[in-house]
């Protein structure tokens, strides 16, 4: 496993290095997004060559090393910035969450998929990518394969939605302000990776009300989590069959952010050693979207057909264009 994450590591530190391109700097091209890059080049091209020995090492940095990134970044944030996200935050966020997944749920039907896999693509696509997915599968109890393109969808959307949110509001697309931009990208964005990677390629007010808003995001799998473990018990009973009911996966991860966020809210720590913490954190979020696009590849996505793929397009689309408009029109009423 050490081997895959040095390699990770190497990625990581080539990021930084490319990073302080001119260039790279005049449009705020983080780290982070050379990261993935530099992960899907490699995905695509060297991945056959790596010893499966190296794999869990990769899907660590994916993981684990991701959550601790995040938890860290509550080091770039106070109880104070999330009362000044407000009401508007968690109302948009939980509009988006709803019309993602019951949308998703009936443009699966439209398209005749199976009934799992389109659940496990809206829920990815309307909470928090793919762990919410392997929440959702944890508690459904459905086929690994189902799970595997599901996530494939996510990453893939995902990734593109990163990459086109900086381009758009940097060329003058998106008529919002810095705080709206903050709370379209956290609410509508599949990864907390992406809603981070994102952000910091907009600058730092936009990506502190991003990250803020993605995490009361990602807290709302929990209520959907109990909502599925209700309905797929109710399912089962209807079925008559004996499944066991699925184990609530609860991010964790997310519980840290806002503990590290109300630690310094407090101001305990000197400026010098938050600045240091940061630039780690920087590091670790870096490795974490490497390994991300090190996962993606081509090859993986050929077996799974079109049908889930049309589905989380269109549920990107309604991210997209919906979430604009709530940004747009419904935020400005809190702020």
């Amino acid at each position: 496993m050490l081997h895959g994450i040095l390699l990770i590591a190497l990625f990581a530190c080539a990021s930084f290095y490319i990073g302080e391109a001119r260039l790279l700097k005049e449009i705020s091209f983080s780290p982070m997004i050379i990261g993935i890059i530099l992960g899907m080049l490699y995905a695509n091209s060297l991945r056959n060559n790596l010893p499966d020995t190296w794999v869990p090492g990769i899907q660590f940095c994916s993981k684990k090393i991701l959550r601790l990134g995040i938890i860290l970044y509550g080091f770039r944030l106070t109880f104070q910035d999330v009362v000044n996200v407000g009401v508007s935050g968690i109302v948009i966020d939980a509009i988006i969450v709803a019309t993602t997944i019951l949308g998703g749920i009936w443009i699966g039907r439209l398209l005749k998929m199976d009934r799992d896999t389109a659940l496990l693509t809206s829920v990815g696509s309307g909470i928090c990518g793919a762990a919410a997915v392997l929440g959702a599968e944890s508690t459904i109890r459905t086929q690994p394969y189902k799970t595997a393109v599901a996530v494939a969808t996510v990453v893939i959307f995902g990734t593109i939605s990163m990459f086109f949110y900086p381009i758009a509001y940097r060329s003058g697309w998106l008529d919002l302000s810095p705080q709206e931009m903050g709370i379209y990208s956290g609410a509508t964005l599949h990864e907390v990776a992406h809603a981070v990677g994102a952000g910091n390629a907009m600058g730092t007010e936009i990506s502190n009300v991003a990250i803020i808003v993605k995490m009361i995001r990602v807290m709302l799998l929990v209520p959907v989590l109990l909502i599925l473990g209700f309905w797929v018990a109710r399912r089962n009973s209807a079925e008559n069959t004996s499944a066991e009911k699925g184990k609530v996966n609860i991010p964790w991860f997310a519980v840290g952010f806002l503990a590290v966020i109300g630690f310094n809210s407090f101001d305990l720590l000197p400026a010098a050693f938050v600045d240091a913490i940061n630039y780690f954190d920087t590091f670790l979020l870096t490795m974490a979207m490497a390994a991300l696009g090190a996962e993606t590849s081509i090859d993986k996505f050929k077996k799974a057909g079109a049908k889930p793929f049309i589905l989380a397009f269109c549920l990107d689309l309604w991210l997209i264009g919906g979430g604009y408009i709530l940004a747009k029109h419904l935020a400005p009423l809190w702020l």
